[in-house]
């Protein structure tokens, strides 16, 4: 049996979520776009709509250019990079590229090499760089040659906008860190267009500003394998949640599910867990943002083993951790339990 799911969005109930309650007169504005290779729903609260149009046009905007940008097989400042390097030159980059790869080193070297950018090549062998895929799982000697080749993102040399390898096996792939980025650059665009209240969601990568009229913005989290959702979260302004899973890009294949997030330790889908979600709060904002800390932390807690997940969030200092294992079992860091409330009779871990 084989088949294939193409960016499913993990946190369907958002919508139900910010919606649910509002009253008639409540001013609400929504707009739903297509990006990243997943659903985008930008939530204004209380600004004009002229307003709220224009920024969310801006935000828009934004998006696409960095999908240009950082697109990982179509041509664009990325596969330049990617060819820089295997030719083992030195590329020129933009400022904006280079903080962002300097930063990527930095979460590699935390989470123990569990975050892991450079792994590129490994993600087209697997047959996730493609717009119409075909499932398919590659030859154990394309595996072994690929790890033979050790590519890692501290292999690389940054010194201003100019970038080298040490490596020549180095492929980067940003998928794992550029939408969390594409939440800070939304954040910022709203602020400056003076929109203080809003809720972005980029394929159930979320960031909050301010409030919904008199409470929190609240975000449901929703088992990977569908039904009702579990719970939600309140997001306090600056906070952001991240999801990590194997519903969204993956294949079946023989029985056994194949997810886009690759181990580098292996070079194969992980294993072992059905879900992360993390939040993370303003002590991140100086880091890179909340937004790209959310979303590339929850990349490393799904590969983590069950032993070790709980060091490896110490080690980012991420403290919101809700973790679903291959067995659907639900743990959470107290952090979480305080802020999760479960939905109807559901209940949860202590």
């Amino acid at each position: 049996m084989i088949g294939f799911t193409l960016a499913r969005i993990l946190l369907p109930w958002l919508l139900v979520a910010a919606l649910l309650g509002a009253c008639t007169s409540e001013r609400l504005f929504r707009r739903e776009a297509y990006l990243f290779g997943t659903r985008i729903e930008l939530l204004i609260h209380g600004a004009p709509t002229a307003r709220a149009d224009a920024a969310a046009s801006a935000v828009l905007a934004e998006f696409e250019r960095l999908h240009r940008e950082w697109h990982a097989w179509e041509p664009s400042a990325l596969t330049a990079l990617n060819a820089s390097l295997r030719a083992r030159q030195t590329a020129t980059v933009s400022t904006e590229l280079a903080q962002l790869l300097s930063t990527s080193i930095e979460i590699s070297r935390q989470s123990d090499g569990l975050f892991e950018p450079a792994l590129g090549a490994f993600v087209a062998a697997w047959g996730f760089h493609a717009d119409h895929f075909t499932p398919r799982r590659p030859e154990p000697t394309l595996i072994r040659q690929l790890l033979s080749g050790r590519p890692r993102i501290t292999d690389l040399e940054i010194d201003g906008n100019l970038v080298r390898s040490r490596n020549p096996n180095v492929q980067l792939d940003l998928g794992g860190i550029a939408k969390g980025y594409a939440l800070d650059r939304a954040a910022a665009i709203l602020t400056r267009a003076g929109i203080d209240n809003a809720l972005i969601n980029i394929g159930g990568n979320i960031l909050a500003l301010g409030r919904r009229g008199d409470r929190a913005w609240r975000v449901g989290i929703q088992h990977p394998r569908g039904g009702e959702p579990m719970g939600s979260v309140e997001l306090h302004s600056g906070e952001a949640i991240g999801t990590s899973g194997d519903s969204q890009r993956y294949f079946e294949l023989d029985g056994r599910r194949f997810a886009h997030i690759i181990d580098p330790r292996t070079g194969e889908p992980g294993q072992g867990t059905m879900q992360v979600t993390v939040l993370v709060g303003r002590e991140h904002a100086a880091d890179g943002g909340t937004g790209l800390w959310s979303d590339a932390a929850s990349k490393p807690l799904f590969l983590a083993s069950p032993e070790r997940w709980k060091d490896v969030a110490a080690a980012m200092h991420i403290t919101h951790v809700l973790r679903i294992d291959a067995s659907s079992r639900i743990e959470m860091t107290s952090a979480m339990a305080a802020r999760f409330r479960p939905a109807g009779n559901a209940t949860m871990p202590p």
